[in-house]
């Protein structure tokens, strides 16, 4: 049975890990608490991946006064030998009486050790305190380590009447600043972003996060950017490529006769670009609404390659992705969600109508029937300056 205080040092200790939310990629987002009975004695959070931990860093703050204490901490201790040594070495070595963790890890090198490291040294082990708002602070961990795919996290901007641009392509700004600024905080918080070659040829976006510098005074990390390039049209000048932030682009594997394409990876690599090969999904028909929406859509071409979706998530689980933010059209939004492959939508809506001309939210086959319309929960419902942000997560059959 938990005490008051018990739940009073872990909402602390939850507060502490949220201040690593953008710096401790690939490593979860951690925080730690140390007690003397019912006064904190000292506390620390994971700050950036390859320093120390939240225990060391509390256990430190706390020196001798650790000795007979209770450790709260927002996921299992560490019981392995990484870029750091083992966690639950110093909260033994402190002769901590107690530790109380919210969640278990599900990292495998330590899922159930920590707890049981403890328990052989003497200490007194109770876990599962706040469990559902530590796994809030870490979901693209937890999913990565659990399914080899990071979180992902599809942001779509919206007028009143679900419309994203003008029929001309207008669409800057359909929110207003606060919204926009409200996206670079998502952002900076995620290991990648994800885009479509569309985006890229349509807008030459740079993708990157704009924000004064991180309180200690460091600058702030900027997530990997991910192009979805079957075709490896990427332009060597674009914009996300001319600032020093690495760009991964996926494509589809070519055979390439007249070496137009070798010259072409050649100058993305120059540029600073890694490419990859990745299986391509079956070919999908070209119409001529597309030919016109989508710059670099081959009019003369019957069909367009698309990529593996699936095996695109597989390979940045692989690269350590924790949380993956898409900002994309409509066709790649809409392929994410036909595909079952959204954890959660961010919708920003803007107080003005577009008319049904202008461009939908997403693109997906025609439905013939309402059940077989994918379902959302909201989760939050926030003002945001003069518009509206929403989140939503899929509907699970029988929730």
């Amino acid at each position: 049975m938990f005490t008051e205080f018990d739940r009073a040092a872990m909402a602390r200790a939850l507060a502490l890990a949220e201040r690593g939310l953008e710096t401790t990629h690939p490593n979860p987002r951690v925080g730690c608490t140390v007690a003397q009975g019912e006064q904190i004695v000292g506390e620390g959070w994971h700050e950036r991946a390859g320093e120390p931990h939240a225990e060391v860093n509390a256990l430190r703050a706390a020196g001798s006064g650790a000795a007979g204490a209770t450790a709260y901490v927002t996921l299992e201790p560490c019981s392995h030998q990484g870029r750091t040594p083992p966690c639950v070495d110093a909260l033994i070595a402190a002769r901590v009486a107690r530790v109380v963790f919210a969640l278990e890890d599900p990292n495998p090198l330590v899922s159930g050790r920590g707890a049981q490291a403890l328990r052989r040294a003497g200490v007194v082990v109770e876990s599962g305190l706040m469990a559902a708002e530590a796994a809030e602070l870490n979901p693209g961990f937890l999913k990565r380590m659990r399914c080899g795919r990071p979180w992902v996290r599809v942001k779509l901007a919206m007028s009143l009447d679900g419309r994203t641009a003008l029929a001309n392509g207008e669409s800057q700004w359909i929110t207003g600043l606060a919204a926009r600024e409200d996206v670079q905080h998502w952002r900076a918080r995620s290991s990648a972003i994800l885009t479509g070659i569309g985006t890229v040829l349509a807008d030459d976006p740079r993708l990157d996060v704009r924000l004064p510098d991180l309180p200690s005074g460091r600058p702030r990390p900027q997530p990997l950017r991910v192009v979805i390039d079957a075709r490896l049209q990427t332009p060597p000048r674009a914009r996300m490529l001319a600032s020093g932030v690495s760009v991964l682009i996926m494509t589809a594997p070519h055979f390439d006769e007249d070496g137009n394409l070798a010259a072409q990876r050649t100058q993305l690599t120059e540029r600073g670009a890694a490419i990859e090969e990745v299986p391509a999904s079956e070919p999908e028909p070209v119409t001529a609404l597309r030919q016109v929406r989508e710059p670099g859509v081959d009019a003369g071409s019957a069909a367009t390659t698309r990529l593996s979706l699936p095996y695109v998530l597989d390979r940045l689980g692989r690269r350590e992705i924790n949380e993956l933010w898409v900002e994309a059209g409509p066709r790649l939004a809409g392929a994410l969600l036909q595909q079952g492959l959204v954890d959660e939508l961010v919708i920003y809506i803007a107080p003005k109508l577009l008319g049904p001309q202008a461009r939908p939210l997403v693109e997906m086959g025609e439905l013939r029937a309402l059940d077989a319309a994918p379902n959302f929960i909201v989760v939050e419902t926030l003002q945001i300056g003069e518009d509206v942000r929403l989140r939503l997560r899929p509907q699970v059959t029988g929730a």
